[in-house]
This record gives structure tokens, C-alpha cells and sequence, in this order.
């Protein structure tokens, strides 16, 4: 609600994103210029369309991001962030990589999870290195 005690309405968007691992670290994407919170690493994926589900939606923008195939994909943790001009549900799930990303059309890169910078990612994605923490710390 607003200090008038309106609804502030803000475009509503489900998102998915992957934990994908190997030897202790995980893969991070940097959002493209001229997007919102462009230059910002992140785990990679994007909006669900409506005519997709969130694990084909995954698979989805893994290709035609990284042109990179997963498998196993299960549910890891969600977040629901609140960013001025969208309110967002992120659904996050933990996959296998098959092979090493190709044809990318964003930079990438493996980081270990104890050097993830939560000052160089999104707001949303720091309820997801906090999971990974305490998990690695478990």
C-alpha cells in the first residue's frame, strides 16, 4: 500500500533460475547492457512465458543463453522480491550441466560459492547465495 493507502499494483513476473555446479562452484551469467539491472552477475535463466512451464522455460533460456543442456532439474529454494517496477516469484532449481556452455550470447563464468559478491548481484538473487551457504557451511 502507498503512504494514501492505495494499492500500488506493479507488473507481476514469475522467473526461473538454475543452481548449476561442478567441483564447488556455480555458473553465473551477467545480465546484458540495456536490460533491467544490466551488468549485474546472476544465476542464469529468465521469465516463464504462459504457455511454458517453469522447467521448460529453464531449459528454454539455458539453450538460447549459454546453448547449454541440463538434466535432473529439481526444485531448490524460491524467493519473492519486490523491485520497484516488479514485483517477481523466482523459482530456482539445482541441474546437472551436460558439457560446458557454446555458442553464449552472455558472458559467464564458474565462481565458488565462499567468493559469490552479493554487492555485484541482483537483490533477488541473495536469499539464493544465502541457501548456498549455509548448505555448504552444513
Amino acid at each position: 500500500m502507498s503512504a494514501t493507502g492505495d494499492v500500488v499494483s506493479r507488473r507481476r513476473v514469475l522467473v526461473v533460475a538454475a543452481i548449476l555446479a561442478r567441483e564447488g562452484r556455480v555458473l553465473l551469467t551477467r545480465r546484458a547492457e540495456g536490460k533491467h539491472l544490466a551488468g549485474l552477475w546472476e544465476f542464469p535463466g529468465g521469465k516463464v512465458e504462459e504457455w511454458e512451464t517453469p522447467e521448460t522455460a529453464l531449459a528454454r533460456e539455458l539453450r538460447e543463453e549459454l546453448d547449454l543442456e541440463v538434466a535432473a532439474l529439481s526444485p531448490f529454494v524460491f524467493v519473492h522480491h519486490d523491485y520497484p517496477e516488479a514485483r517477481i516469484l523466482m523459482l530456482v532449481y539445482r541441474g546437472r550441466v551436460v558439457g560446458e556452455p557454446g555458442e553464449a550470447t552472455l558472458p559467464w563464468r564458474w565462481v565458488p560459492v565462499s567468493e559469490l559478491d552479493p554487492a555485484s548481484m541482483p537483490e533477488a538473487d541473495l536469499p539464493v547465495v544465502r541457501a548456498l551457504r549455509s548448505e555448504a557451511a552444513a
